[in-house]
């Protein structure tokens, strides 16, 4: 063929046409390469690139904690919904505006709010207080080093540095706490009636109007489409295990992992803190300093406590009288840790420059390093054994499973008969759920999807919870139908006359609004209609015995000028009306505010203005930073 081409291709047309061919593929060779370095990050902000694993990281983040927050409920087709993912993104750009805008202005997480942090997991506590032996040995559970860890923890508190900042900085003042309790305490003085419902004078319903409302209404009177489904269930707590571990293997685990129950050497500390700031001037360094030796010299195991109350600027040990309680290595800064353990029991430290300030350490007492014996954690290596032969047993119980059901699509028994597991199955429910397995929303959508109930398909494996999981496949389909006429004819007459009386009902209120309008007075208005009138002064969002439509619309209604009230009609639902009378508006009577109430609107208006400008920040940071997206990454 080629040389079939060869032998045609001759002259000058044949090379423009040969020129253009190379011309072209080249250009578009060249936009393929440079489109595909484009595509490597799902937002680019400013130099920064978020790239498709940090996405997916956050995103699947966000499905475990929905997943452990929502239970059985949790849908997990909702985060592959565009605007869900749009919001995501979004986050990480607006956390990446401000981890930059924290390095242009200097900002970085101080080592003592890591430590306030770490400090205050519940996990890593005993008794209520930071616990050194639990932080040591989850870091081992997670195999990180407290570096590593603390990197962790700053990062995660890097993004709020600048919000704190604002939220600290941000008050309401007194004029417009006054002005909020003004809106929220407003007074309103109001009357009222409600209306009695009308009687019909034509209470027939002829053939015709039953039909027309029927089919004008016929997807009220639809019973829904239905499935039952047929499944197996792994789930690992049911799980037969193999023959328990024995003596041999679990010293083997013990002697494999014996770091674990070791006790390092520990320090019963106390600290007083002195600050330095991090940009301090020479002079402020050496205010610190004097300051510090001031107390240090001082300092002795008999005071030491009250002098840290007094002294101390480490907020989180003050009030202990700067007890930091057991530390071992590896949980303080180099220069304090070098201090610590360069002690003996019961001496009290010269200043120590850590990047927080100068330390006064007092070493109060030593407990020497120690492993735990084998009988001692003999249960535990058990339990851990067990858990883990679960884990085993259920993830290969479930892989033969997800196997078994695949290869056979249109069949649950293969799989049932080659792994023991019954057959179970369920009622019938709709696109809503049902009870038991079918309460599940994953199980729900599985059966009404389309490889389930319009192909066929055995469904793929259905993770249920922590070692729980199903196959199902549908059993019985029932579609949709209308209810017969004749079923529902009695809740259609109904519906037609009630909608007669609710429509008689508002014309009752519209003509005795206009009687209102016109001057007629409400008391008379009332009588005519068979109403009680009903008045009440001084009304208050929240605080009235009126009826909470009646009050809502009261709040609503423009203020009355003199001696003209506002009217209203007010729909008080199931077919009822009642009118409405706004007579007068008063202010907050603020002699009724107390202090306390002042103090905590001010805390939450000062919170509620901080996060709006935290918001007007990264809207800022924004518009001066270039932000590119590539939507078909996410």
């Amino acid at each position: 063929m080629l040389q079939a081409m060869r032998n045609k291709m001759h002259g000058w047309p044949s090379v423009i046409v040969l020129g253009i061919a190379v011309l072209a593929m080249s250009l578009f060779g060249m936009q393929s390469y440079f489109m595909s370095h484009n595509e490597t990050f799902v937002a680019k902000v400013g130099k920064h690139e978020i790239d498709q694993r940090a996405f997916q990281d956050r995103m699947n983040q966000l499905r475990q904690q929905e997943s452990a927050r929502e239970g059985d409920k949790f849908d997990p087709s909702i985060f592959e919904k565009p605007e869900i993912k749009q919001r995501v993104l979004d986050g990480l750009i607006d956390q990446q505006l401000l981890l930059k805008a924290n390095a242009d202005w200097g900002m970085r997480v101080a080592d003592q709010s890591v430590r306030d942090y770490i400090a205050g997991i519940p996990a890593l506590q005993l008794n209520g207080q930071f616990d050194a032996a639990s932080y040591r040995a989850w870091l081992a559970s997670q195999r990180k080093t407290p570096e590593m860890f603390e990197d962790e923890v700053r990062a995660t508190l890097a993004p709020a540095l600048l919000p704190d900042a604002i939220n600290d900085s941000t008050f309401a003042s007194d004029a417009q706490a006054d002005q909020f309790f003004n809106l929220i305490y407003q007074r309103r003085d109001l009357r009222y009636f409600v209306l009695p419902r009308p009687a019909l004078a034509d209470s027939k319903v002829t053939d015709a109007e039953v039909q027309a409302f029927y089919k004008a209404h016929l997807a009220d009177y639809m019973n829904p489409e239905q499935v039952s489904v047929k499944y197996i269930e792994v789930d690992g707590a049911k799980l037969k295990l193999d023959a328990p571990p024995s003596e041999d293997e679990l010293k083997k685990r013990y002697a494999d992992e014996k770091q674990r129950f070791v006790q390092p050497e520990q320090r019963l500390v106390s600290h007083i803190l002195i600050n330095v700031p991090a940009n301090a001037t020479p002079g402020q360094q050496k205010a610190a300093l004097a300051k510090a030796e001031k107390i240090a010299a001082e300092a002795n195991p008999g005071n030491f406590a009250k002098l840290a109350e007094r002294d101390s600027q480490d907020l989180g040990s003050q009030r202990q009288g700067g007890d930091l309680g057991w530390l071992e290595k590896g949980v303080t800064n180099p220069a304090f840790e070098a201090a610590m353990f360069a002690l003996k029991k019961g001496e009290i430290s010269k200043p120590i420059l850590s990047p927080d300030g100068y330390h006064i350490i007092w070493l109060r007492d030593i407990r020497s390093g120690e492993s735990k014996p084998f009988a001692e954690v003999r249960d535990q290596l058990v339990k851990e054994a067990s858990a883990a032969q679960r884990d085993r047993k259920y993830n290969e119980v479930a892989g033969k499973l997800s196997d078994n059901t695949y290869q056979n699509p249109s069949s649950l028994d293969p799989a049932a008969t080659a792994l023991g597991l019954p057959i179970e199955s369920t009622a019938l429910f709709s696109r809503k759920g049902g009870t038991g397995l079918a309460a599940n929303p994953k199980v729900v959508a599985a059966a009404f999807s389309d490889d389930v109930l319009v192909q066929g398909n055995n469904s793929g494996l259905i993770e249920l919870g922590n070692d729980d999981s199903v196959v199902v496949r549908v059993d019985k389909h029932v579609a949709a139908a209308a209810r017969p006429l004749a079923e529902v004819r009695a809740d259609v007459e109904k519906r037609i006359l009630d909608g007669r009386v609710a429509a008689a009902a508002r014309k009752q209120a519209d003509d005795a609004l206009v009687r209102l309008r016109k001057g007629e007075s409400m008391a008379t208005v009332a009588a005519s209609l068979g109403a009680s009138l009903k008045s009440e002064s001084g009304a208050i969002r929240g605080q009235s015995a009126t009826p909470a439509p009646l009050l809502k619309e009261a709040f609503l209604l423009p203020h009355p000028a003199q001696g003209k009230p506002q009217f209203a009609v007010v729909d008080m639902t199931a077919g009822n009306y009642a009118l409405l009378a706004v007579d007068k508006v008063q202010g907050a009577d603020m002699s009724k505010v107390t202090p306390q109430q002042r103090k905590a609107l001010q805390r939450q208006m000062a919170q509620a203005y901080g996060s709006e400008a935290s918001r007007e920040l990264v809207q800022w940071l924004k518009a001066k930073t270039e932000i590119r997206i590539n939507k078909n990454l996410m």
